[in-house]
């Protein structure tokens, strides 16, 4: 009878252990199923947005045009000043745009104190958020990644597709050269702009000319940004800009009057021959420099993201290609923002 129990305990032990072992790969292909779940693991892509007082439009027509052209899931950062975030609020929860998820963040403009020279020539350039992109990882806390967009761009193309743009080992970011397609360069001829750093630096000035940086260097368009938040921390990137802001206030050593802005100028110097390269269909610029020089509709169809870079807003009149913008156009629930047009 001991021998018989004892026999059929090795056959109950045997196949505990059978069982067990066999199991095994069933339990690890039922983790690999989970894992590769889109629902569990899709990734949440990060767009930063700047909300000004009088062209909130442009922000809503952006987020619009990103929304409508992607399954990706998006997070919007939507950055304003303390006075204008009740109305872009508004106008999102008012709209179809009410779907979409985001974050409102209020910029302190008193971190720019002392660091902006006044210039009377374009004093829209001097606004507080043309700089929110030199603090990103003040505003950002979670993400890895970032894409940065101007508020004057409408996205044409799957947002995923930037956000996929790879940067390279030691790189904080990622921009659009100045010189990358040539069929930009007849445009860029056509209404005087510069593309190489001789258009945005004073190179009359000791401390540029320290710089070592060939005045024919091509320039880079900092409207369009993917980002790496762990390069930019480490590498200091905002202490970077803020410092050449500062000498800029000192010495006067590039303005608005020579490349359109002065918060391009410093992230040129920073970010000189350490940025990686997006897509040059994801970012056709210049739209905004002259009401009368336009692009092929057959180009501009292929395009991933347009720039109304430039003073003439596709919001306002005179501009170009408006109608590619004013498909993503949502109107103002309130009634404040109204579109510039000919007949109005």
């Amino acid at each position: 009878v001991n021998q018989i129990l004892l026999l059929l305990l090795v056959l109950t032990v045997c196949a505990i252990l059978y069982n067990k072992v066999h199991q095994v790969p069933l339990a690890l292909k039922n983790e690999t199923v989970d894992l590769e779940n889109p629902e569990e693991m899709e990734e949440e892509i990060p767009v930063v947005i700047c909300a000004a007082a009088g062209r909130m439009g442009a922000a809503v027509a952006a987020i619009s045009s990103i929304y409508s052209n992607t399954e990706a899931n998006v997070l919007f950062y939507i950055v304003g000043l303390k006075t204008t975030i009740p109305h872009i609020r508004k106008w999102i929860e008012n709209s179809k745009l009410k779907e979409i998820r985001f974050k409102v963040v209020e910029f302190n403009p008193m971190v720019l104190k002392g660091k902006i020279r006044q210039d009377a020539s374009r004093p829209e350039l001097l606004q507080p958020l043309n700089f929110v992109r030199f603090y990103l990882p003040l505003l950002i806390q979670k993400h890895e990644k970032v894409i940065y967009l101007d508020d004057d761009v409408i996205v044409q193309g799957d947002i995923q597709e930037l956000y996929d743009t790879k940067l390279a080992p030691g790189h904080a970011a990622a921009f659009s050269d100045d010189c990358d397609l040539p069929s930009t360069h007849e445009m860029v001829r056509s209404v005087g702009m510069q593309n190489t750093y001789m258009g945005f630096l004073d190179y009359r000035k000791q401390a540029i000319r320290d710089l070592g940086i060939s005045p024919s260097t091509c320039s880079f368009n900092p409207g369009v940004i993917v980002a790496n938040m762990t390069e930019w921390k480490h590498q200091r990137i905002t202490k970077q800009l803020e410092k050449w802001m500062q000498r800029n206030v000192e010495e006067n050593l590039y303005s608005s009057t020579l490349g359109g802005g002065v918060a391009t100028p410093p992230m040129l110097i920073v970010f000189h021959g350490k940025y990686s390269s997006i897509n040059p269909m994801w970012h056709i610029r210049h739209l905004g420099w002259s009401p009368d020089a336009r692009y092929s509709e057959q180009f501009l169809q292929e395009a991933k993201l347009l720039h109304w870079s430039g003073r003439y807003k596709p919001w306002d009149y005179p501009s170009v290609h408006t109608d590619l913008w004013e498909n993503w156009f949502i109107p103002d629930p309130s009634g404040k923002f109204k579109l510039t047009r000919p007949d109005s």
